[in-house]
């Protein structure tokens, strides 16, 4: 992917963003819930491809939309969400487990991470949890950008999901730097 089509991919992304959210600050729930149904390709799905720079990554525009509807079903707000999808799925689960010490979420990001081909089921479960458990879902854009560079061997999008998704916990950083440190001279 040249440098100029990756702007191209980040601004048509960026474009879908702006129009899904408007979707719901206007609450213009009726092309939500067309985005929401599978199988047929509805006026808000067309529109949705709109945005895609290439013909070949209109159906990841269509299908993040459908993501989109999905995690915003009833929201009054809309969410541009933060981070990647490994980060999002990071926050999958409870206060006392989560991430990588949530169990469904760590099989759910295993899953997703051993595709080959974009894996929409386990995406739309990762969102639909991510829903459930009232977290912000992963930056809609970045998604966009990510996906529509999936079998790009050198972007190695599935890796840096892993990465993000196992990252250490700021607390366990923290812990880790106080009990490197020296507390006082030895002399």
């Amino acid at each position: 992917m040249t440098i100029e089509s990756e702007l191209e991919t980040r601004a048509g992304a960026e474009l879908l963003t702006t129009w899904l959210m408007s979707l719901v600050q206007h609450h213009h729930y009726g092309d939500l819930a067309q985005l929401r149904r599978t199988g047929v390709k509805t006026n808000s799905h067309i529109r949705a491809g709109w945005y895609a720079a290439a013909q070949d990554d209109r159906e990841i525009y269509e299908q993040v939309a459908f993501l989109f509807a999905v995690y915003h079903q009833g929201a009054g707000k809309p969410k541009k969400g933060f981070g990647s999808l490994g980060a999002a799925a990071r926050r999958i689960g409870t206060k006392d487990h989560h991430g990588p010490d949530d169990p469904g979420a760590a099989r759910l990001i295993d899953r997703i991470v051993a595709s080959r081909r974009i894996p929409w089921r386990h995406l739309q479960h990762t969102i639909t949890r991510l829903r459930s458990c009232e977290k912000q879902p992963p930056s809609w854009t970045q998604l966009v950008v990510d996906l529509t560079r999936w079998n790009d061997r050198k972007a190695r999008i599935a890796y840096s999901w892993a990465v993000d998704f196992h990252e250490p916990y700021d607390a366990d950083r923290k812990h880790a730097h106080r009990t490197n440190t020296q507390k006082g001279s030895s002399t």
